[in-house]
């Protein structure tokens, strides 16, 4: 979720021009047992560099980022969900480390197509979202699964060494997509609405 930050900054901006505008995160999660692995991943982050953040977020796959306004929350939901529901469910296989100089250690995922393909799908809800005189909806354009973001850089330059020279491999299915909504950065998200995907007709991880 690197791009919150620069959503709040935005906001905060935009709060007095145009009403207090909510922040929407729209995630897909891994399965319980990829899940898993990841979270052991952000324990042994902590454990090696005592980073809190690190054990502090859960793991997902932003799909989209976007402030919007509380009243316009029924019709992108109503939109949101067909919008994705005519959108397959697709695999997903992770693969060792990369990172986000100088502050974010995540967790690579292989094919981006499919993703490509739901921001497609969602750029209805950004024209709507627009229209009402809202920022545009940043859409993913490099999937990934977060261990750690927000890095000091010289802890940073000491992970990213560690985590080239290590190995990790995982695959899950996304079938469903979870919209959630904050006010602000310290506030919790709260999940608003989910979405399924249409049933899959290719599986196969390759």
């Amino acid at each position: 979720m690197e791009i919150v930050s620069q959503l709040q900054s935005q906001n905060k901006s935009l709060q007095h021009e145009h009403g207090y505008l909510f922040e929407y995160l729209l995630v897909a999660t891994p399965s319980e047992e990829v899940y898993k692995q990841v979270m052991d991943e952000k324990q042994s982050f902590f454990n090696t560099y005592h980073e809190k953040v690190s054990i502090k977020t859960k793991p997902h796959i932003t799909i989209a980022n976007f402030l919007a306004k509380e009243a316009m929350e029924e019709t992108i939901i109503r939109w949101m969900n067909r919008a994705v529901g005519t959108q397959p469910s697709f695999p997903v296989v992770l693969n060792n480390f990369g990172g986000f100089p100088p502050h974010t250690i995540y967790i690579r995922v292989q094919q981006r197509q499919p993703f490509k393909q739901l921001a497609t799908a969602l750029q209805s809800i950004n024209h709507y979202i627009r229209s009402n005189d809202c920022p545009p909806m940043r859409l993913i354009t490099n999937p990934h699964l977060t261990i750690a973001r927000r890095l000091p850089p010289d802890i940073f330059e000491k992970a990213i060494w560690e985590y080239s020279h290590k190995a990790f491999e995982a695959s899950f299915v996304i079938d469903k997509l979870t919209l959630l909504r904050r006010q602000h950065q310290f506030d919790a998200c709260k999940q608003i609405s989910s979405f399924h995907l249409a049933s899959g007709d290719n599986l196969l991880f390759n």
